[in-house]
């Protein structure tokens, strides 16, 4: 089609911002042009071509007035925007409020870089919809990816999704029901396999350990066992953050891939009491650190001059530097073959912490405190084991109930 500027105009006789042009083929098309202002006052245009009646472009040109009216003017302005452009501007945007971490970053550009555009890049965001969304992105990624890494791409898109109807470029959420592949790991007679231990194969997990691992490696998991942090919750501790005399451990800080950092959320920041036997074995383990680095030109702090001592606490036991999440990660595998527990991740120890913690009947509150989480997020994470103690619970209590029934010789 020939420029519009270019293409002479002939106005509606019914209505002043419709018109009709020819375009080369000498076939009669018809637009209209609607004079507005948008939220900050300024005047603007809208204007869109191509329709086949005056009826279709008149149709067209309502739906802008009345959404004009409704003071949805970014909506209509960003009408072609695409998605490629869109998450470009987002991501943009994000960065230079510096609200994420470095891992954060890392995540979320690669994303954008290996999902996003690849596969969606080309839509322009109003026109996605559940079904554009279902088959050129979950199930492509599905058939290449992990669950847990849809799940993840899933996550971020969404957080894309709802910053473009927060800025109201979007009126709704089109992501309904979408349908995403199973993350739930079963074992090999089809039973669902969840991603923490029992307290039994903790034991044995961490008896292990403590005989096949070398001693930064044990300690390292006998810590997140111990006190539920996350994995780059343990590699950030420095000296200063561990309390011998109180028995306490303070979360300030975060490493992993993208280095160190500030914790997840603003209820990471926390000070947990310890176990005496963890305090034990960080003595020790400190011990052993002071001699290691000084094999390298490096010593601790003083035990008086601790609060001071940025020293990280887990180093490797063959260089000296800090251990990084790559590293640990292969503990876990290769305890888990040795002793044939239930297949779990490092995270899974974290898990195992919460779930134990449940089932001794503790306070939902005082764990998610402990683990740095929200009341709200322990129900939505654990809801399956608060789920069974509920239902332990009712027996319990008709039990109970049935017992003294029987000795008043009320029960049937």
């Amino acid at each position: 089609m020939k420029r519009m500027d270019k293409v002479k105009l002939y106005k509606s006789a019914k209505e002043p911002e419709i018109y009709h042009y020819f375009n080369a083929n000498k076939e009669k098309l018809c637009m209209y042009r609607h004079k507005y202002y948008d939220a900050a006052g300024k005047r603007r245009e809208k204007k869109k071509s191509g329709f086949k009646t005056e009826k279709a472009a008149l149709k067209a040109l309502l739906e802008v007035k009345a959404a004009t009216l409704r003071g949805e003017t970014k909506h209509i302005e960003n009408d072609n925007l695409t998605i490629s452009d869109y998450v470009d501007l987002w991501f943009e945007k994000n960065c230079k409020k510096k609200k994420w971490s470095n891992n954060s970053v890392l995540i979320r550009e690669q994303a954008i870089r290996l999902h996003f555009k690849p596969l969606l890049g080309r839509y322009k965001l109003q026109n996605l919809n559940d079904v554009i969304y279902q088959e050129n992105f979950i199930d492509v990624l599905a058939e290449q990816y992990k669950p847990s890494t849809v799940h993840q791409a899933h996550n971020v898109f969404k957080t894309i999704i709802n910053a473009a109807i927060k800025e109201r470029i979007l009126l709704h959420n089109p992501l309904v029901d979408i349908v995403l592949p199973a993350n739930t790991k079963r074992d090999e007679t089809g039973k669902k396999q969840e991603n923490y231990l029992t307290p039994t194969e903790l034991v044995t997990f961490l008896n292990d350990a403590k005989q096949n691992e070398n001693i930064t490696n044990y300690t390292f998991l006998l810590v997140i066992a111990y006190t539920g942090m996350r994995c780059g919750e343990a590699c950030g501790l420095q000296w200063k953050n561990i309390n011998f005399k109180e028995h306490t451990i303070t979360i300030e800080r975060s490493r992993d891939y993208g280095g160190t950092h500030k914790p997840k959320t603003l209820n990471s920041y926390r000070t947990i009491l310890v176990e005496e036997a963890v305090m034990k074995q960080l003595e020790t383990y400190k011990k052993w650190c002071k001699q290691k680095l000084l094999t390298y030109g490096l010593k601790l702090m003083d035990e008086d001059e601790y609060e001071n001592d940025d020293t990280f606490v887990f180093i490797s036991h063959l260089s000296g530097e800090p251990i990084g999440p790559n590293n640990t990660a292969k503990i876990m595998y290769k305890s888990i073959q040795r002793t044939r527990l239930p297949k779990i991740t490092l995270h899974g120890l974290r898990h195992t912490h919460c779930t134990i913690l449940l089932n001794r009947g503790l306070n939902v509150k005082v764990i998610a405190e402990r683990l740095g989480n929200t009341p709200k997020m322990i129900y939505e994470i654990y809801g399956h084991v608060l789920k069974e103690m509920e239902e332990a619970s009712v027996a319990a209590f008709s039990q109970s109930l049935n017992e003294v029934g029987a000795k008043s010789g009320a029960s049937s």
